[in-house]
């Protein structure tokens, strides 16, 4: 069991320390100017990290997610504890490399890529944007990855990673569209930038949570019984 929940720690560990890396590079590299590349970037960092690691953890590298896998009774709350440490450690390590390859990046305007709400957005529509995008993502993942007659073994991650894409593509501008605390986290304690945090923990948990408990009440065919 310890072996287990450790492989499990340890993709959840890869998976969203490439997410940060990459996404957030990609960001520092384009000055965040480019939104479809930052939008390609994220997308298809998820679609082949979920593709290598669902079979291990599920793919995850969201805490959000995770908490929608828990509300959905598909996850105990100590296994989702260790993913927790995993994917916020990830981001941490993840920032620092970033730190050490792009050493002015932590400052303004990119801020090492954390997200950051636009000034024409008020907070309470930050949080409904985060929280719209990330009920999205979590109905996806429950779609394709968790329900066992989704189409993960079909469409692999692409899915997932296609609606990060269009997630950022449309939320981008508004909100740096995380729909991920860790994708936050990592990024904004290197570059101190922590100024209306509570956006990015408070919409994607409750866009998780609604997710996951729409899914699994509604929406995912139960057992018939004999």
């Amino acid at each position: 069991m310890a072996s287990d929940i450790l492989r499990k720690a340890v993709a959840e560990f890869i998976g969203t320390f490439a997410l940060v890396f990459l996404g957030a590079g990609s960001i520092i590299a384009t000055g965040g100017t480019d939104l479809l590349l930052v939008a390609l970037a994220h997308g298809l960092t998820i679609a082949v990290m979920v593709s290598a690691t669902a079979h291990i953890s599920g793919g995850h590298f969201n805490p959000a997610v995770t908490l929608g896998a828990i509300v959905g009774r598909q996850m105990t709350v100590r296994v989702a504890l260790v993913y927790w440490i995993a994917q916020l450690l990830a981001a941490l390590v993840a920032s620092a490399f970033l730190v050490a390859i792009f050493p002015a990046a932590a400052g303004p305007p990119v801020r090492l890529g954390t997200p950051a709400v636009a000034p024409s957005v008020s907070v309470l529509a930050a949080i409904l944007v985060e929280a719209v995008l990330t009920f999205f993502l979590v109905i996806v993942v429950f779609g394709t990855g968790i329900d066992p007659k989704g189409a993960f073994h079909a469409v692999g991650g692409f899915a997932i990673g296609a609606t990060i894409a269009v997630d950022i593509m449309m939320g981008g501008p508004l909100t740096g569209a995380a729909m991920n605390p860790a994708r936050w986290f990592g990024p904004a304690v290197f570059a101190n930038a922590f100024d209306l945090w509570y956006v990015y923990w408070v919409g994607p948990f409750a866009g998780g949570v609604v997710a996951g408990l729409l899914y699994s009440r509604v929406l995912m065919e139960r057992a018939r019984e004999a």
